[in-house]
């Protein structure tokens, strides 16, 4: 049974919404199960630190981009708007090319909060950094869209 009370249709990936640091970094959906989000983001000149390696605060970005969206798929629009309250990583392993995978799964998904646990891995699905998103859903009469 699907957690999304949003609809979501995927086709060749999807890409995040333009003008946003998501789309700088190159980060793409690329699979939506019935309980998870799976994304990517390439590691190259925009996402290393001046060692060559993958950077923490792009695993972060990372991270935060597939909770953010997972969180948003699991509200429903008479409910509000997620927005990130926290975010915690752990860097556990070093990558210094290719591709990042994020996957994002519920860890609490209520009516006014969700926290959403992040696994990102390399290609041979070794684990790379793991991350808590927690999210506040803000009541749809108070949600304003950015301006």
């Amino acid at each position: 049974m699907s957690i999304w009370k949003r609809p979501v249709t995927l086709g060749e990936g999807l890409p995040t919404p333009p003008n946003t640091m998501g789309e700088h970094l190159g980060i793409k959906v690329t699979e939506v199960g019935p309980d998870y989000l799976r994304g990517t983001m390439p590691v190259d000149h925009r996402t290393v630190q001046p060692y060559g390696r993958l950077h923490g605060g792009a695993s972060c970005v990372l991270a935060e981009e597939l909770g953010s969206i997972a969180a948003f798929l699991a509200t429903a629009p008479e409910d509000g708007m997620p927005v990130g309250l926290d975010i915690n990583a752990n860097h556990i392993r070093p990558l210094g090319s290719g591709l990042v995978t994020g996957t994002a799964r519920p860890i609490h998904v209520g009516r006014t909060s969700q926290v959403w646990e992040i696994r990102l891995t390399d290609a041979q699905d070794r684990l790379v950094c793991m991350s808590r998103l927690t999210v506040s859903v803000i009541p749809a009469a108070k949600a304003k869209p950015a301006s």
